[in-house]
């Protein structure tokens, strides 16, 4: 078997087609019939299930999937740590936080690629509760996430910085006239909100629902230039991570409520899987965070 037949399969599996797997892969279909017809007679096992236009794994195919996701993650490794040259090369699957894409991510990666031009950074969005998986997987090389504290026996931390969360409103919003904000001063106000599996939006609704406060959410989405948007607008206070909003209130576009209520830890965290050596591209990427 090769690593080129266990990066179609994998695509296969991923997309359920033959036929997108080639043209995301850039072969012809008969090409990857071919590729997977030599992996199945290699391994003596049918590998997918053909439903007429769809196919799905097997159970041999299942459990081929975590094996070739690691001999591809070895691959991506020796590439970066093999050559002679003494600096990194090949691919990096780095998974990160919206939030850090504003105005933080940017910086680093310009910076990097500035350094290790050779290495070729594969960017995804992830999102706390799936990424765990992904590094397990090797779909993700290293994340690079905004979060209250993550403790995971499968994961080691190798960054940690404070950061903090905020409200904020159109600067002429009426809950601007009260100095200190609380809890139950967001009784009844519309509040704009990240979606149901993040972990600020948990954070939120669980204090005010401890505090009696019924939380009245008349927008969620998982994207915080929605949410400065519409606060911008005056339709509703938004609450995120203060970084994502320092251009707006440069601008005056948007002001950060004083608020005296309960405090949201959150920090910025870089992790890989327990089993993931870090190399210098991954130790280096850390390096250039501060």
């Amino acid at each position: 078997m090769t690593i080129v037949q266990l990066e179609t399969f994998l695509k296969i599996a991923e997309t359920g087609s033959f036929t997108s797997a080639a043209n995301m892969l850039g072969y012809a279909q008969s090409t990857v019939t071919m590729q997977i017809k030599q992996l199945e007679e290699e391994l003596e096992s049918v590998l997918f299930d053909r439903l007429g236009k769809t196919v799905v794994l097997t159970p041999a195919g299942e459990r081929l999937t975590g094996y070739a996701e690691k001999l591809l993650q070895l691959e991506r490794d020796i590439h970066i740590e093999v050559p002679d040259s003494g600096e990194p090369s090949g691919i990096l699957k780095l998974g990160v936080s919206e939030s850090l894409c504003y105005n933080r991510l940017p910086q680093i990666l310009m910076k990097y690629k500035k350094k290790y031009p050779d290495v070729e950074i594969h960017l995804q969005f992830i999102m706390h509760d799936t990424f765990p998986e992904m590094l397990k997987k090797g779909e993700l090389d290293l994340v690079y996430t905004i979060n209250p504290y993550i403790e995971d026996a499968n994961l080691i931390q190798l960054y940690k910085r404070k950061e903090t969360l905020g409200f904020y409103s159109h600067p002429h919003h009426p809950i601007t006239v009260n100095k200190k904000i609380k809890e139950t001063d967001l009784a009844g106000e519309d509040l704009l909100l990240t979606s149901h599996n993040c972990s600020f939006r948990h954070m939120l609704l669980t204090d005010l629902e401890q505090k009696g406060v019924d939380a009245n959410i008349v927008l969620e989405t998982s994207s915080k230039e929605i949410l400065k948007q519409f606060a911008a607008k005056g339709l509703g206070i938004a609450f995120i991570p203060d970084m994502v909003a320092e251009e707006e209130v440069k601008k005056k576009k948007l002001i950060r409520l004083n608020w005296a209520g309960e405090a949201f830890p959150i920090f910025s965290q870089v992790f890989i899987h327990k089993d993931k050596h870090a190399n210098k591209a991954i130790t280096e990427f850390v390096t250039m965070i501060d």
